[in-house]
């Protein structure tokens, strides 16, 4: 198992769908998912440290597994099947394993400051390394996430026009 890092999400022109990047801790290779906008939004909220006045549905769960006196250890990305990646919630020691979307392990994850890790097998069937040249490309997606908010993610839609990059 390795270690993945969260280096954000974007909005991935010109579907409109939003997408988290995950990269190799001690490693080159980078993790694309694709995640819906609700998702994304829990996950950019999570990285902006941004706390609503009502605890929203990752919150919750957080909360409710501490509560009923349960630790999230870690979450693991398990495998990509038919092009649909699975994950689950590692708990108390291992002695529980609970299957869920990536998107929502992730936003979990977060949340629990729990690492998020990878099997290596997963790695090696989806893992993305990228060459030295393409360290711009990542710091542009960097500065891309340092002007991007939460509220960017809401209300996506399909039918609409994607707009023009200048």
């Amino acid at each position: 198992m390795k270690e993945l890092d969260v280096l954000g999400v974007r909005v991935e022109m010109p579907t409109n769908s939003p997408i988290v990047l995950l990269r190799e801790r001690e490693g080159q290779r980078f993790v694309p998912i694709w995640i819906g906008a609700p998702e994304a939004t829990a996950i950019a909220y999570a990285q902006q440290g941004v706390e609503p006045p009502r605890p929203l549905t990752h919150d919750l769960m957080v909360t409710l597994v501490d509560v009923l006196g349960h630790q999230l250890d870690h979450v693991l990305l398990t495998s990509m099947e038919d092009g649909i990646f699975y994950a689950e919630l590692v708990m108390d020691g291992g002695k529980h394993e609970i299957s869920a979307r990536p998107s929502d392990a992730i936003a979990l994850a977060l949340r629990a400051a729990v690492p998020i890790m990878a099997s290596d097998e997963l790695l090696e069937e989806v893992g993305v390394t990228m060459a030295v040249d393409d360290e711009d490309e990542v710091e542009r997606f960097r500065e891309f996430l340092d002007n991007v908010s939460a509220e960017d993610f809401e209300a996506i839609d399909p039918d609409s026009e994607p707009p023009t990059e200048d």
